[in-house]
């Protein structure tokens, strides 16, 4: 998608350790893509030093496969129900987001068009 197209059009982005659905809206339509981490969280704090480092590594990807998607948006949703969204937030901020506008919600595990109606909503809201 080219960055001139980008910019007019809204994106919100569901997000946790598994997986990322990002939903771009444009006039009446829209573009999902979802990006698969493919690691499980450790049910506790990881053991050792090592495994710490191989989880923060692997997250680091897909974080980065995410942020390639959205890097040029003026405004972006992020919703999701845990950590990874504020995770995903400071590091958008302390990149290549940083002044643009983010703003971040609570939600449960929602369907892709539950996830496009949010999106539509909260943009309709705001604009």
């Amino acid at each position: 998608m080219n960055k001139e197209k980008l910019m007019k059009t809204t994106v919100g982005l569901w997000i946790d350790h598994k997986q990322a659905v990002i939903v771009l809206v444009t006039g009446e339509t829209e573009e999902i893509k979802v990006i698969h981490s493919e690691i499980e969280k450790p049910q506790q704090a990881p053991a050792d030093d090592k495994q710490q480092r191989v989880w923060t590594e692997h997250l680091n990807k897909y974080y980065d496969e995410v942020i390639a998607l959205v890097r040029n948006v003026k405004e972006l949703l992020l919703m999701g129900p845990g950590e990874a969204k504020g995770e995903l937030k400071r590091r958008l901020e302390r990149t290549l987001l940083a002044g643009r506008k983010i703003e971040i919600e609570t939600v449960d595990k929602l369907t892709e068009p539950q996830i496009v109606a949010k999106v539509r909503e909260h943009f309709t809201r705001t604009s």
